[in-house]
């Protein structure tokens, strides 16, 4: 499998010029080292949105000492709040110096310890990883679409497979046996949703590509907030609900290094033969097959998507009808 950095020379000439936000930029991060190599293929802006200003400054330096000419800017992003999300799009918007977006990264992502309810009043992964970014990202569309090479991509993940969406029980309320990994699982599945219901809205009428991802198994900061000492036996857990009833004493996930982690990243973003394919689900810098790959017929089903859609606008207080 090839790495991010070994894409990024082979699709220099996407690359260059280019706009590109990303969304979860902390040192150490899938977002980190994916900015860092593209910043090698000289796009004309990074824009790195992130809750900590002051992890995103590191992450901004790393980027100038990989390539000084590429200009950055931090633009502050709290995903768990839609008022945080209003006022951050209101910004991109307001910036007449960029006036395309030409590259998406909705990348951030949270896996918690316990359950937990943003200001909003939403679980914290569902906020995080699926309606924050729905809300982002339908905000500033009209960037987007001003772009000649519009491109979103959703950070997912095999672990969709955890969980369907709960459209009776996204929330958890009430729920006594809340499990922070299923809650994450239906996160996972939105985000495949979510780019299934942009390919079907925009694709055709406006030539955007949207693409969700899994970029493997890689231990980074969105595993913070996990108790690690607990992390094997939740695993094993995780591997029966995937499918292995007796569990394995050994388990343990193919950990990717995270050079490798982001090369689908790279592919998503910037392969040219993608727009054959809108709206698919990626791993392993290629498009995923449902009838070999482990992705389930919950994450691929148009009626779920266009359901999750109505429901992320009521949920937001705003629609976007097209």
């Amino acid at each position: 499998m090839s790495t991010a950095d070994e894409l990024v020379v082979h699709y220099a000439n996407y690359i260059k010029g280019k706009a590109i936000i990303i969304t979860g930029v902390s040192p150490g991060s899938l977002g980190a080292y994916f900015v860092q190599a593209i910043a090698k293929g000289r796009p004309a802006w990074i824009i790195l949105a992130a809750r900590d200003v002051r992890k995103a400054q590191q992450t901004e330096a790393a980027i100038a000492a990989s390539n000084s000419d590429v200009k950055t800017r931090i633009l502050p992003l709290d995903l768990e709040s839609l008022q945080s999300v209003r006022e951050a799009a209101a910004i991109i918007n307001g910036w007449s110096d960029i006036p395309v977006v030409d590259v998406l990264v909705n990348n951030a992502g949270k896996l918690v310890n316990e359950y937990g309810v943003t200001v909003d009043g939403f679980e914290r992964q569902l906020a995080t990883n699926h309606l924050g970014h729905f809300l982002f990202t339908n905000l500033i569309m009209d960037k987007i679409l001003a772009s000649s090479a519009r491109r979103i991509v959703n950070v997912s993940s095999d672990g969709h497979r955890l969980s369907p969406f709960r459209f009776e029980g996204y929330n958890f309320e009430g729920d006594n046996d809340y499990d922070v990994l299923r809650a994450y699982g239906q996160t996972k599945t939105a985000n495949i949703l979510f780019s299934t219901s942009l390919a079907k809205r925009l694709g055709e009428k406006h030539g955007l590509l949207a693409f969700s991802l899994h970029p493997g198994v890689i231990l980074t900061n969105a595993v913070d907030n996990v108790d690690l000492a607990t992390l094997p036996d939740r695993l094993r857990a995780l591997d029966r609900v995937l499918g292995n009833v007796e569990g394995r004493a050994d388990y343990s996930p193919d950990i990717l290094p995270i050079e490798k982690g982001t090369a689908t990243h790279v592919y998503a973003a910037f392969d040219p033969n993608l727009s054959a394919h809108n709206g698919a689900y990626l791993l392993e810098c290629r498009v995923a097959d449902p009838l070999t790959d482990t992705i389930k017929p919950w994450a691929t089903s148009p009626f779920e998507a266009e359901k999750l859609w109505r429901l992320s606008e009521k949920l937001v207080g705003q629609k976007f009808s097209y």
